[in-house]
Formats: C-alpha cells, structure tokens, sequence
C-alpha cells in the first residue's frame, strides 16, 4: 500500500465494495435461480396456460422471489399485457441491484490505477529535473514503482469486477426472459 502511493487507498476501497457487492449478487441469483427455481416456473406456466389459476396461487403463496411477486401481481391484477409490463418493471429494482455500480467499479478501477501512474512518473520527473543531482538511483525508483503497482492494483481490481458483473448479467437476461415467458403463459387471461 504504501510503494503505490495515496491512489492505493481508493483502489483498496472499490476491491472491498465489488466483493461486498459480488457476494450480495451471488447470493441473491443462487437463491433465485435455484435448481427447484425452475421445475416450479414450468409448472406455473403450465397451470397459467391451462387457466388453472387456484393452482398457481398455490405454488406462489410464499414465494418471495421476483418471480413469485410477478406472478401473486398477474393473480391479482389481471393478466393483461399493461399489467404484465408494469409488474416485471417493478421487479427491475430486484433484478438489476447495483449492476451499475459494479459496472463504474469496472470502468474507474483502471482509471485510478492510470492516475497512480501519472503520479508516480511526475514524481520521479521532479526528481530528476530538480537543482540537486540525483545520486541514489532508488529515489527515482520510487516513483516508477508507484506507477506500476497503481496501475497493476486498478487492473486486478476492475478484472475482479469484471468476471462476476457478466455472470450476474447473464442471471439477470435469464429472469428477464424466464418473467416473459410467464407473463406469455399468461397470455392474456383474466383469473
């Protein structure tokens, strides 16, 4: 922490929010897209298809999920496509969770690993044109090692990010389309 100068501390600060953030993530997904997840969407949207609404209430009753919100909404709402629309937009807040910060960690990780750098080498510049003569070689070297451990550090950082961030993109295409496929098995009808 201390070779990579002041820029370290940042880059520390977004390391620990993306796994804070990651881990959340995965939990939620791993509890939403569990193995029974997903025998249990398939007979929801059999039963809706076959008008046999009793029965998905049943399935739903205390299914906290998004999915389970979508569907208890199109139970009592109605299953009109304007309904549909609006309960899965109001599942979104569920679904997309911190996608955007996770994506700003991503994009400012190597930024700050970028100024480290900047920093780093007009320190060693300012060494190297100042009135004195430069005797001891590690004087500069301090601050060519601060540009590339900033700069190392922001690239770690913002791979760490990366890799989860588009596994959880995945997840949340896969709830979007899982959503469209119960509010088409729905299809229109009033329960």
């Amino acid at each position: 922490m201390h070779g990579g100068g002041w820029v370290m501390w940042p880059l520390l600060g977004l390391s620990v929010l993306s796994l804070t953030l990651s881990l959340e993530r995965s939990w939620f997904w791993l509890r939403t897209h569990s193995g029974e997840r997903g025998r249990r969407l398939a007979r929801i949207a059999k039963h809706l298809r076959a008008g046999e609404f009793a029965k998905v209430g049943t399935i739903v009753s205390g299914d906290r999920s998004v999915y389970g919100r979508v569907v208890r909404g199109l139970l009592e709402l109605g299953c009109d496509e304007s309904v549909a629309v609006e309960l899965v937009e109001d599942q979104r807040v569920h679904i997309e969770r911190f996608m955007v910060l996770l994506s700003t960690i991503i994009t400012a990780a190597p930024l700050l690993g970028i100024l480290g750098t900047v920093s780093g080498i007009i320190q060693s510049f300012k060494l190297l044109s100042g009135t004195d003569v430069v005797t001891d070689p590690r004087a500069v070297s301090a601050g060519i090692a601060e540009a590339l451990l900033t700069t190392a550090f922001g690239l770690i950082v913002a791979l760490i990010t990366l890799f989860p961030y588009m596994a959880f993109k995945a997840q949340l295409d896969r709830c979007l389309g899982r959503l469209e496929a119960i509010v088409a098995a729905a299809g229109g009808t009033r329960p």
